[in-house]
């Protein structure tokens, strides 16, 4: 082979690596898809005893942050102060579901003895999950949707 030939096909592969890097998804990490539900605990006989809220992600992780915050407090202060926030440096165990409020093994409460604050009905929230290098968040609220500012009417 002659060097034109060498400069060709370092070209093209050079070329290829640009076009996987920029162009493909191999390189990036996915977003954690996050939903949520709120389904009642029930005893046999009785009366519901709380509407957990449950968090689902799509895919087992291992969580090295889940922190909510009110999206409202948000909005005016990045640095606002969450009502729930884990902490993990070597990551959780394998998750693909939790509770608000629960204990996930192998995370700890960022500030040490901080419990999680009871969510308000009617107000606007987000989570923020943080699995290694994947992210993740989403805007959630519990009971009756929040009162909307904007109306629109028709004619």
């Amino acid at each position: 082979m002659n060097k034109k030939n060498f400069f060709l096909v370092g070209l093209v592969l050079v070329l290829a690596g640009v076009y996987a890097v920029c162009f493909t998804d191999w390189f990036r990490s996915r977003p954690i898809q996050i939903s949520y539900t709120s389904r009642p605990v029930l005893r046999r006989g009785s009366e519901p005893l709380a509407n957990p809220l449950r968090f689902g992600l799509g895919d087992y992780y291992s969580l090295t942050e889940v922190k909510v915050v009110p999206l409202a407090a948000l909005q005016t202060n990045k640095l606002t102060q969450p009502v729930w926030h884990l902490v993990s440096d070597s990551g959780s165990d394998d998750v693909n579901q939790f509770i608000y409020g629960q204990t996930i093994s192998g995370m700890d409460s960022a500030v040490a003895g901080a419990r999680p604050e009871p969510l308000q009905p009617g107000v606007n929230y987000r989570i923020f999950i943080t699995a290694g290098k994947a992210k993740g968040q989403h805007d959630f609220h519990i009971g009756p949707a929040p009162a909307n500012t904007a109306t629109t009417t028709n004619h």
